[in-house]
C-alpha cells in the first residue's frame, strides 16, 4: 500500500509562483508575523456562539441588499405624479422616495426580492442581537474582564435599533409616515426642549420636508459607520479577551479548548454566512413583508387602521398605550407625561439598566477576579430571575403594542386587554421571577444529589428483609467536574455595625448596609455546591454501601422516568 507524500504549499507550483508577490506585500505591510498568530487563534464549540455570528453575518446581508438598493432609491419628498407600472397608484400625487419604492418593487429586475431581502435581514439583526445578549447575560460572560465588551454590545442593539426604524421610515408610504409621526410625539413630549429639537430634526413643523433625506444619509452613512466601527471593536476585544467557553473536561480559566481560527473556524463562519443568507433570501422570496403599495402615499392628515410598527419597536408604543392620561401645566406649558414616562423614560431605563448591570451586580458580590469560563444560569438564580423577570416586563408592553390587532383578531374587549397588562407588567414579572428562582434552586439541588448519590440506572434490588432500593452508578470524572467547576463556592456576608469596638461610629455604615442587604437578597436561597467531605463520603457509600456499585461504561448517563437510558 502506498504512502501518500505531503507537499508543502510553499514547494508546490502555485506556491512559487505566489512567493515573489506575496514576500512583496509582506515586506512592506508585516503581515506575516501578526496572521501567524492570529489565524491559529482558538475558538471554543457550542451551538450558542452562533447568536452572535447570525448577528454579524446579517449585518453583512444589510450592507450588501442596501448597497443594491441605494442606487435606484430617491431620498427626496418632492411631490411628484406616479405614472410606474402598478395601476392601482397611477397617477396619485406622492413623494419621490415614495415613487422609487415602488419602481424598485415592481419595475426593478429583482427589485422586490432585494427590498424583502433588506428587510428581514433587519429583523433578523436585532432579533440576533438580543438573543446574543441574553446568552451573554444568563451565563455571565459580561463580567470582568469584558465589562466594556458588553457596553458596546449595548451601544449596538441600541444604534440597531435606530438604524431599522430609520430604514423602515424611508419609504415615505402611509404606515412608516405613521410611525415617524410617533416619534415626533415622542420628541415634542420632552420636557421644556421638546418643540425646539422637533423644529431641529424635522427642519420645520411635522413633516416637514427635509426628514427623509436626513434619516437617508443617517442610514446609510452615519449609523453603518458607527455599527462597522463597533463591530470591528468588539471583535478585537473578543480576539484579545479570548473567547468565553462552558466548563468541562481540560477547559479552565487560563486556556480555550476548540479549533484554530484557520481552516476550521474560517470555514465553518464562510458556510454559516452562505447560511444566514440563504435563510434570508428564502424568507424575502416567500414571505412578504413591508408591502408599501398596499398603504399608499404618507398624508400628514391620514392614518392606517392597525397601525404596528417593526417588532423591536412595539416596547415603546405598547408603554404609551399602557400609560393613563397624565398631563399638568407649568410656566404655561403642558407637560405630557403620559407620553415622556413611558416612551423615552421606558427605552432610556431599558437601555441604562442594561449598561449599568454588569457593574451593579460586581460591586454587589464583590467579585473582582477574571472569569472566561461561563456560568450556567441556574447557578445564579437571582441574576436568572431577573433576567426572566425583565423579558416578562418586555413581553407586556410588546403585547400592548398590539392590543388592537388582539382585540380584533381574538374578539377581545380592548379595554380589558389593556387593564389587563396595565396591572401585569407589575405582577408579572414578581411572579415571573419567584417561579425562576424557584427552578433555578430546584436545579441546583439536582446537580447536587447528582453529584452526591450518582445516576440512577433503573436496575432495583430486594433486600433480604423484603425492601426494594435503586442501584446508582457513580458519575465519571468528566461529568461531576463539568457540575462543579463553573460554580463558586457562597461567600460568608458578614455583618456590618454603626460603630467598632472602641465606639468609634462606621462612616460608610449606609453605603456598606445597603450593600450586605443587597448581597444577602442575591445569595438568597442558592445551595452551595458539594464539600470535599461530600464527596468523599458519597463515593465510600457508592463503592461499598448498600447500594452496590454499576458500571455502565462512560456514556452512560442515566435513566429517564421511565427507566430508559437517556441520551448523550
Amino acid at each position: 500500500m502506498s504512502q501518500s507524500t505531503f507537499t508543502r504549499i510553499e514547494d508546490s507550483s502555485t506556491g512559487k509562483k505566489l512567493a515573489g508577490p506575496v514576500g512583496w506585500f509582506d515586506d512592506r505591510l508585516g503581515l506575516a508575523a501578526a496572521g501567524k498568530k492570529n489565524l491559529r487563534k482558538v475558538f471554543p464549540e457550542h451551538w450558542s456562539f452562533m447568536l452572535g455570528e447570525i448577528a454579524l453575518w446579517s449585518f453583512v446581508v444589510l450592507l450588501l441588499s442596501g448597497v443594491f438598493l441605494t442606487l435606484w432609491f430617491v431620498p427626496s419628498m418632492g411631490e411628484v405624479e406616479y405614472r410606474g407600472s402598478y395601476a392601482p397608484l397611477y397617477g396619485i400625487e406622492m413623494s419621490q422616495a415614495y415613487a422609487s419604492t415602488l419602481d424598485i418593487s415592481f419595475d426593478i429586475r429583482g427589485g422586490l426580492l432585494m427590498r424583502q431581502i433588506h428587510h428581514w435581514a433587519a429583523a433578523l439583526f436585532v432579533a440576533a442581537m438580543m438573543a446574543h445578549m441574553l446568552r451573554v447575560f444568563f451565563t455571565g460572560a459580561y463580567r470582568k474582564p469584558r465589562e466594556i465588551n458588553w457596553l458596546i454590545g449595548v451601544g449596538l442593539l441600541a444604534l440597531g435599533m435606530v438604524e431599522g426604524f430609520a430604514g423602515y421610515s424611508l419609504p415615505d408610504d402611509l404606515l412608516s409616515g405613521t410611525g415617524l409621526r410617533f416619534v415626533d410625539g415622542l420628541i415634542r413630549s420632552i420636557p421644556l426642549v421638546g418643540s425646539y429639537l422637533e423644529f431641529f430634526i424635522f427642519g420645520g413643523e411635522f413633516p416637514g420636508e427635509i426628514i427623509i433625506p436626513r434619516l437617508y444619509m443617517a442610514h446609510i452613512l452615519l449609523i453603518p459607520a458607527i455599527l462597522l466601527g463597533l463591530i470591528g471593536a468588539h471583535m478585537l476585544l473578543l480576539v484579545y479577551h479570548k473567547h468565553t467557553q462552558w466548563p468541562g473536561a481540560g477547559r479552565t480559566q487560563e486556556n480555550v479548548v476548540g479549533y484554530p481560527m484557520l481552516p476550521v473556524y474560517m470555514a465553518k463562519a464562510g458556510g454559516f454566512f452562505f447560511v444566514v443568507f440563504g435563510f434570508t433570501a428564502l424568507m424575502g422570496a416567500l414571505i412578504q413583508i413591508n408591502p408599501v403599495w398596499a398603504y399608499g402615499p404618507y398624508n400628514p392628515s391620514e392614518v392606517t387602521a392597525g397601525s404596528q410598527p417593526d417588532w423591536y419597536m412595539g416596547l415603546s408604543e405598547g408603554l404609551v398605550r399602557l400609560m393613563p392620561p397624565l398631563e399638568t401645566t407649568w410656566f404655561n406649558r403642558t407637560w405630557t407625561w403620559s407620553v415622556f414616562l413611558p416612551g423615552v423614560g421606558g427605552l432610556g431605563i431599558l437601555f441604562t439598566s442594561l449598561a449599568l448591570w454588569p457593574f451593579i451586580e460586581r460591586w454587589i458580590t464583590g467579585d473582582q477576579r477574571e472569569h472566561h469560563l461561563l456560568e450556567r444560569p441556574r447557578n445564579a438564580p437571582v441574576r436568572t430571575a431577573l433576567g426572566v423577570a425583565a423579558m416578562t416586563a418586555y413581553a407586556c408592553g410588546w403585547i400592548a403594542g398590539g392590543n388592537d390587532i388582539i382585540a380584533l383578531k381574538f374578539g377581545l374587549d380592548i379595554f380589558a386587554i389593556t387593564w389587563v397588562l396595565r396591572i401585569g407588567i407589575f405582577v408579572f414579572p414578581v411572579i415571573a421571577f419567584i417561579v425562576t428562582k424557584r427552578i433555578c434552586i430546584s436545579l441546583q439541588r439536582k446537580d447536587n444529589e447528582t453529584l452526591t448519590h450518582g445516576w440512577e440506572t433503573g436496575v432495583i434490588d430486594r433486600s433480604p428483609d423484603g425492601g426494594y432500593a435503586e442501584r446508582h452508578a457513580p458519575l465519571p470524572d468528566s461529568a461531576a467536574y463539568q457540575l462543579t467547576s463553573s460554580r463558586e463556592r457562597l461567600p460568608e456576608i458578614e455583618e456590618v455595625h454603626k460603630q467598632d469596638a472602641y465606639g468609634v461610629r462606621n462612616p460608610k455604615y449606609r453605603k456598606q448596609s445597603l450593600r450586605a442587604k443587597l448581597r444577602r437578597f442575591y445569595y438568597d436561597g442558592s445551595v452551595d455546591k458539594p464539600t470535599r467531605h461530600d464527596m468523599d463520603h458519597a463515593a465510600e457509600h457508592l463503592a461499598g454501601g448498600g447500594e452496590h456499585p454499576v458500571e455502565l461504561g462512560d456514556d452512560f448517563q442515566g435513566v429517564s422516568e421511565t427507566g430508559v437510558p437517556r441520551v448523550h
